[in-house]
């Protein structure tokens, strides 16, 4: 039996999927997530997932986060990258970063049960005419490594820092104190190696997914 997970925060497009793949499986299993919490909670209880299909932009999983949390936390779990974001940019940084493939949104249900397959098959997949660039030591993908340092929590700070947000305004928005704040900045700082918020903004800019 297939078992599958779909983390997507868009409920109308989760149920389209399923009820596309359900009838090209004779046995099917599919898990709901809409947000990295809920999706890193679902892999923590289910170890036997044949795929995660992951979408880039539900909440947490902005600027490959989601990507490098999963791959990170999960190594031997293959990730599959569902988006409508499917510039040769993007998918490229994709597979660099770990996802076994990439599917965009505008694909049929017809074609993405074959990726799947074939993905389950131990082979990747990439949507025809992509063409993508394989590095190994490239300074986004050092950067990468450094945000998949972040947890979840320091991750959502630092967001909100390159939103413009004051310490106030953060511990407002995200249920905790100042000092909680403060001490999460100081993580971030640190694990990302910059000293001021402007450094670390700029750094986080480097793995902005294009529209």
């Amino acid at each position: 039996m297939a078992k599958f997970l779909i983390a997507d925060d868009h409920p109308l497009y989760r149920e389209a999927l399923i009820s596309a793949l359900s009838p090209l499986f004779e046995k099917i299993d599919i898990v709901q997530a809409d947000s990295l919490d809920s999706t890193l909670d679902a892999l923590q209880q289910n170890t036997d997932f044949d795929l995660v299909l992951l979408d880039l932009n539900m909440p947490g999983c902005e600027n490959f986060y989601g990507l490098l949390r999963v791959s990170q936390d999960f190594p031997k779990m293959p990730v599959v990258v569902v988006s409508a974001s499917d510039s040769s940019e993007v998918v490229s940084k994709v597979i660099n970063l770990g996802a076994k493939g990439f599917i965009p949104k505008a694909t049929t249900t017809q074609t993405i049960a074959n990726a799947l397959i074939q993905i389950m098959d131990g082979k990747s997949w990439l949507p025809e005419g992509i063409e993508i660039c394989i590095e190994k030591d490239t300074p986004v993908l050092d950067i990468a490594k450094l945000v998949g340092e972040l947890t979840p929590k320091q991750f959502q700070v630092l967001k909100l820092l390159q939103d413009g947000l004051l310490n106030k305004q953060i511990a407002y928005d995200l249920s905790i104190t100042e000092a909680t704040v403060k001490a999460h900045i100081s993580a971030v700082f640190r694990k990302l190696k910059v000293n001021t918020r402007t450094q670390a903004v700029l750094l986080l800019k480097h793995l902005d997914v294009p529209e």
